[in-house]
């Protein structure tokens, strides 16, 4: 047997964020329901990779919280104390188009606790977004941990627009950026950048001036995927890079494929020792060669992802078969 090893230092990655239950349409068959959520499904993929993953969510003891506890502790992810408390598990609709794509319709409720660690050392990576950092009551407590642990913790942001809940594009577009502002590494697609900033998501040039703005609030590295035609990103310190999409990879759907991008991203600079306490001036001077690394990486995960059912993130070993 080969044994894979998890590249990088040791540490726990905490993620604070929704997990929920998708109850996936697709035209001619029977519903499924499928454990899910944006925060849920990255803290799964880095626990897949091998990474020590914690989350903080907010499901309920019913039925459907119990599928997503067991489904999360099946690949190693712990929920912190106090996650189960709700009163019911939140759902999402995902309705699955000819196309593979997923559209949403929620029915959430959002008001975690603030994370106790089961783990007596500060994690190396927070990771937050979408629905959790703008819903309230929640959004308070994901500032609160983001503001907590980034003098420790590599800070990520994944805004995951989700129009349906979040508002009007001003109102969120204001608190976006104030957590963009306290985060170090922030991903998001063509389409969050649209709906939020209203732009021509099929430009780079309006792209890039939108991830210019988060850098500038204090950002140490942006990436936006464009479907298609891949993904771009850019440092603090002026490197760009561009990794074209996969031709071949043939889509199932995708459900989760966001955010198994966004944990490959975390994993990358993890295995990099681009993340902790001290890392921070480091990954803002990342050069090109290792950001297209990490990118690639990241790429690699989401291509597997998208090539079977469901947010189905891959294990380090099937990555290296692959």
């Amino acid at each position: 047997m080969t044994t894979h090893v998890t590249p990088g230092p040791s540490g726990t990655a905490l993620v604070i964020g929704e997990a929920l239950v998708d109850v996936v349409l697709n035209e001619g068959a029977e519903p499924q329901e499928i454990p899910g959520g944006s925060p849920a499904n990255v803290a799964l993929g880095l626990a897949r990779l091998g990474r020590d993953a914690e989350l903080d969510c907010w499901i309920g003891k019913d039925l459907r919280g119990l599928a997503v506890r067991a489904h999360l502790e099946a690949s190693g992810v712990r929920l912190t104390p106090g996650s189960d408390e709700a009163e019911r598990t939140s759902t999402a609709q995902a309705s699955i188009g000819a196309d593979g794509a997923a559209t949403y319709l929620f029915d959430l409720d959002w008001n975690p606790p603030f994370p106790e660690l089961t783990s007596d050392q500060a994690p190396v990576l927070v990771h937050t977004g979408s629905i959790a950092a703008i819903l309230a009551p929640g959004t308070d407590t994901v500032r609160r941990t983001l503001e907590t642990y980034r003098a420790s913790s590599t800070i990520c942001y994944d805004p995951n627009a989700r129009p349906q809940l979040m508002g009007e594009p001003d109102q969120a577009r204001r608190t976006v950026e104030d957590l963009v502002s306290l985060s170090d590494l922030v991903k998001c697609s063509n389409e969050d950048i649209e709906w939020l900033y209203s732009v021509d998501s099929s430009s780079d040039e309006a792209l890039e001036k939108v991830l210019q703005i988060w850098l500038d609030l204090g950002a140490a590295l942006v990436v936006v995927t464009r479907g298609k035609r891949g993904a771009l990103a850019l440092s603090a310190s002026g490197v760009r890079i561009e990794v074209p999409a996969d031709p071949s990879v043939v889509v199932a759907d995708t459900v989760g494929a966001g955010d198994s991008f966004m944990g490959g991203l975390e994993d990358g600079l993890w295995s990099e020792g681009l993340v902790g306490a001290g890392q921070r001036e480091a990954l803002r001077a990342i050069d090109a060669e290792t950001l297209e690394r990490v990118v690639r990486h990241a790429a690699a995960i989401a291509d597997i992802t998208v090539s079977r059912a469901g947010a189905n993130p891959p294990t380090r070993a099937e990555l290296a078969e692959a």
